[in-house]
């Protein structure tokens, strides 16, 4: 599932990731972007417990625990996949996380990612400063893909994607309920490197020890 930037209001929600060619937009100079580390937990959790009670983007109903998030940036690396924090005068204001796509070996090339932005930086340029970081991270693992689902009431996360190379590739209707509502989803889609040009770099097209 993936997510946009989360808002105080239902009707505004949380984002998700970017596109071809630059990579690298206009960004504020003093939002940093770096690897999670377990110091960062209680901001993450604070951030998502924001979106699961008033984003658009997020359906769970329980927040997360730490261990949860712990577990997840552990699996992460083990994927080579990236897991970060935007901070701003050493304080966490959003996080953003790549997962695969799908369990099954076949779709290891293909990724989807969610970006969660603390309430109070909401269009302050912390997604433009997350996207591209992702982007960049997901092509340097080998990954050919990015995937986002995104709310259909979700406006400025799909003008975001959209900005970054994303074209819509389907829409998934009333698979949500939230707010009293039934909610669409978007299917947003980019190719990261050659994307679908070229095969796998060699050393990872092969699963347990054999080429696929």
């Amino acid at each position: 599932m993936i997510r946009s930037l989360g808002s105080d209001h239902p009707r505004d929600g949380p984002l998700n990731s970017l596109a071809s060619g630059g990579t690298t937009p206009e960004k504020p100079i003093d939002i940093v972007v770096r690897p999670s580390t377990d110091d960062d937990v209680a901001a993450m959790l604070a951030i998502y417990a924001h979106h699961v009670q008033r984003g658009l983007g997020e359906f769970d109903f329980e927040p997360l625990h730490g261990d949860d998030i712990k577990r997840r940036r552990k699996n992460m690396a083990k994927h080579r996949l990236p897991h970060l924090v935007a901070e701003q005068e050493c304080t966490v204001i959003g996080y953003a996380y790549a997962v695969p796509f799908r369990k099954r070996p076949a779709y290891r090339y293909a990724v989807k990612h969610s970006i969660y932005v603390h309430p109070d930086h909401l269009n302050a340029g912390v997604g433009r400063r997350l996207l591209p970081a992702l982007i960049d991270a997901c092509t340097a693992a080998g990954c050919r893909q990015m995937i986002a689902y995104i709310d259909v009431a979700n406006i400025p996360s799909q003008r975001l994607h959209e900005t970054f190379g994303f074209e819509q590739a389907g829409l998934l209707k009333a698979v949500g309920f939230k707010y009293g509502r039934w909610a669409d989803s978007i299917l947003m889609q980019r190719a990261l490197g050659a994307g679908g040009t070229a095969p796998p770099d060699e050393p990872l097209r092969k699963a347990n020890g054999k080429p696929l």
